[in-house]
């Protein structure tokens, strides 16, 4: 059963987002049930007319596979033939012989593709292809396949055909579920940061997610993982160590840690898997002179990601600093690759008042229609300053030209990396999860985005802080190391600059 999961604008997905259902179409010209393959009654007289002539042309390849190798097209002959009947079942057959066919598991997710891409790709023309017949002739490739692996290689491969990076197919094993836990922000793990070490290649600890069973049994930043239930983790990556480390609640995994502060010890660790919430929130408070000499208070908010929790977090992170008296505030997007649509234009509305468009959509057809909000109360109107760079994308190139083009924020930092395009995530009957490319946006003033990015008010060039280690949540963030970031310094002139207008009460 296809399930659409929501809209996202990179990687992420399971979230909805209130778009018009006039912006994107919706797909209706196949309804899956499992094993059966139906038409609606909104199938066209054309497409009959189409899929009688792919129905002939299946046979015909399949006549050339059987010439070739007898032996091979036995097989494909009887996948062949089921696929172009359970096809011209569209056109001919009645409903009660359509629902007594099945269709192969893998011929299914390439309809249920196919049919996604035709109804809401937001290039019309497919990039100036036939799209019928790409389905035919990808079809056709397809027969003589007999694993998963391969098959999806084939869907891929018909995906990347339209000329859009971002309309993909990824398998429902580890890459769905890594997606998943990304958007949802909750996961069943140990509760660490890992990554790979590029000089040694040694898999190393970011950081501990505060209070979670590795931060309890003392594992620490810089540590070394050598090896995960007796396995070692040479040549392992990071995604590949995460997933050994993940598991239900309740079990447990047992880790041996090279630690770093007591001259490379290698101890064994038995550590429980909980559930942890992964926060994309960390926070500080920043004090700091004015030109005046007063001491101001400025709001420290970095955003990693837009998963499911991040308006939330944003919301209880902003009153907090409000309860403790800050006046300004600064929003670090560096980074932020996006993430979840919704989040990013809840997060926006956080800071605005009204009926402000906050961001406008493009569909297939070139209808332009603004998101708007609806009697916007802001939680605070404290001076606000944006930090971007090159690694800001979607999600915050959209919570971005909302604040600056409706005048709440000033931006600062480095050219954003230029994403404007939406796509929706739907899970297919396999649990595979299909991003399509459904509309393009602009920023409230018009501006186009995708592959321009957004210039900030003021530009900066620094090392940019973007690692876990160097944030935590709720007002334990380094201090020091934010006091040595050039762009925040810059942040802070620019606060200095602008009188405070009070916070709502």
């Amino acid at each position: 059963m296809m399930k659409n999961i929501g809209y996202n604008l990179n990687l992420d997905v399971k979230a909805g987002i209130n778009i018009p259902s006039n912006k994107v179409a919706k797909p209706n010209l196949v309804s899956f049930v499992p094993g059966r393959l139906l038409c609606l009654p909104t199938t066209t007289t054309a497409t009959c007319k189409r899929w009688k002539k792919v129905c002939v042309n299946f046979k015909v390849e399949e006549m050339k596979l059987k010439n070739k190798v007898e032996v091979a097209a036995k097989s494909a002959y009887g996948f062949g033939f089921s696929a172009a009947l359970s096809f011209c079942i569209l056109c001919h057959a009645p409903t009660a012989l359509a629902q007594s066919l099945t269709v192969n598991a893998v011929q299914r997710t390439l309809v249920e593709a196919w049919g996604l891409i035709r109804e809401t790709f937001v290039d019309p023309t497919f990039n100036h292809q036939d799209w019928d017949m790409k389905l035919q002739q990808t079809m056709v490739e397809m027969f003589p396949l007999n694993s998963a692996d391969a098959a999806y290689t084939k869907i891929s491969g018909m995906l990347s055909t339209l000329g859009d990076p971002f309309t993909r197919i990824i398998s429902p094993k580890v890459e769905y579920q890594g997606f998943r836990i990304g958007s949802d922000g909750n996961l069943q793990g140990v509760g660490l940061y890992i990554n790979v070490e590029p000089r040694t290649g040694h898999l190393v600890v970011l950081s501990c997610i505060e209070n979670s069973p590795a931060a309890r049994a003392g594992i620490h930043q810089g540590d070394e993982l050598v090896e995960i239930n007796g396995e070692r983790l040479d040549g392992i990556d990071s995604e590949g160590a995460a997933q050994k480390l993940r598991g239900n609640a309740g079990t447990t995994v047992t880790v041996k840690v090279k630690d770093s502060r007591k001259n490379s010890y290698i101890r064994e660790v038995k550590l429980p898997r909980e559930y942890i919430k992964l926060s994309p929130i960390s926070s500080a408070i920043i004090p700091h002179k004015s030109s005046e000499g007063q001491v101001i208070k400025t709001g420290y908010v970095k955003l990693s990601t837009f998963s499911q929790s991040a308006a939330e977090d944003m919301q209880n992170a902003i009153q907090e600093m409000k309860n403790q008296g800050v006046h300004s505030y600064i929003l670090d997007l560096r980074n932020n690759p996006g993430g979840l649509v919704k989040a990013g234009l809840d997060v926006a509305q956080m800071w605005l008042d009204g009926d402000e468009t906050l961001v406008n959509t493009i569909d297939r057809d070139g209808n332009m229609s603004p998101i708007n909000m609806i009697n916007g109360h802001a939680i605070t109107h404290d001076p606000l300053v944006v930090i971007v760079n090159e690694g800001s994308a979607s999600a915050s190139e959209i919570l971005a030209g909302a604040l600056h083009d409706n005048g709440r924020a000033i931006l600062v930092g480095r050219k954003t990396f230029g994403k404007g395009k939406i796509q929706s995530v739907t899970q297919l009957h396999d649990g595979s999860a299909l991003f399509v490319t459904v509309a393009k946006y602009v920023s409230p003033a018009l501006h186009d985005i995708d592959q321009v990015g957004i210039t900030p008010d003021v530009q900066c060039t620094t090392e940019i802080l973007n690692s876990p280690k160097e944030l935590s949540t709720k007002d334990k963030t380094s201090i020091s190391s934010l006091e040595a970031d050039s762009c925040i310094m810059v942040a802070e002139h620019e606060l200095d600059m602008k009188e405070p207008k009070g916070t709502v009460s």
